[in-house]
């Protein structure tokens, strides 16, 4: 019960906002092709769809969210998917799907939702400068995938599985349409703290090169062959992370287990450790930092740098 008192009790009773109404999405027709054309009728869909759910916010008095929804809906930006409902699921894509030769699925944790959402937003991005100045030829490409109703850090449910569950289905579609579209693309999932049980439950699904777990409290295996995968999996913790404090067990319950067992980046787990600078849990993709790099570098297929080393 370590666990449950360490991270729930402090703020168990703290209040949700409400909830921001939003319209049901129309339809849109499956992408069957990444062309250029087929991919920018997608994204006029999606700005089309986040209009409406922001004239609806700003009828209920939502300002902030129609103010957030107002700048997505933005001509630069390239969603292939919105709902503002439930907290909101969103996917938007950095770079350009139609040449993209790798693509690395950005899968978020705790907190994200689409008045959080610029955190995600703002590492995607980071990520993709990177790649694409380490790369060199434009086809990289980085995919925020906001696909699942992530759990609170201050709520019971972060410290189980269950929206991991959930979400996981929705995250091995996305890799299967993402392999039908660019089927000679490499694929990697970069899974941020809770993103990463997320992940570990995507990890065998074939086509996926690289599994990249940081700030993680663990991935509910006790080894990384307990994943299944083939692809190689990479796992990094800052210094500075919170998450090291994190009690690394498992206690099953009649009805639950709590917590998500061996720490991903002990030798006992047996995945490749990377450096990841002396950053806290939220600084792992700012600009500069050796955590960036890694994960841009591991993308690439390049050898990761050590602590303390810019390359």
């Amino acid at each position: 019960m370590l666990v449950t008192a360490s991270v729930v009790v402090p703020v168990s009773g703290a209040a949700k906002p409400p909830a921001v109404p939003a319209p049901v999405p129309a339809p849109v027709r499956p992408l069957r092709t990444a062309t250029q054309a087929a991919l920018a009728e997608r994204y006029a869909a999606s700005r089309a769809a986040i209009a409406d759910a922001e004239r609806m916010a700003a009828e209920h008095g939502h300002l902030r969210r129609a103010g957030s929804l107002r700048a997505m809906a933005g001509p630069s930006r390239a969603l292939l998917s919105f709902d503002g409902r439930d907290g909101g699921r969103t996917v938007e894509v950095f770079g350009d799907l139609a040449r993209a030769g790798r693509i690395a699925v950005l899968v978020p944790g705790t907190d994200t939702d689409l008045d959080r959402y610029g955190r995600l937003h703002g590492g995607a991005a980071s990520l993709q400068r990177e790649l694409r100045e380490r790369g060199g030829d434009g086809a990289s490409v980085v995919v925020a995938w906001l696909g699942y109703r992530t759990p609170s850090l201050f709520g019971p449910e972060v410290l189980t599985s269950g929206r991991a569950a959930e979400a996981a289905p929705g995250l091995r579609r996305f890799v299967r349409e993402l392999r039908a579209l660019r089927p000679a693309a490499r694929i990697s999932l970069v899974c941020h703290s809770y993103g990463s049980v997320v992940c570990a439950r995507v990890a065998s699904e074939p086509g996926v090169s690289d599994v990249v777990l940081y700030g993680s409290p663990g991935t509910g295996v006790d080894h990384v062959a307990g994943l299944g995968t083939r692809a190689t999996v990479w796992t990094g913790r800052a210094t500075g992370d919170w998450v090291s404090a994190v009690p690394h067990t498992r206690v099953r319950l009649p009805f639950t287990t709590l917590g998500f067992g061996t720490d991903p980046v002990s030798p006992e787990f047996g995945a490749r450790v990377f450096a990841a600078g002396d950053g806290g849990h939220s600084d792992y993709l700012r600009p500069g930092s050796v955590a960036l790099e890694n994960v841009a570098r591991i993308i690439l297929e390049a050898p990761p740098v050590a602590a303390g080393h810019r390359g």
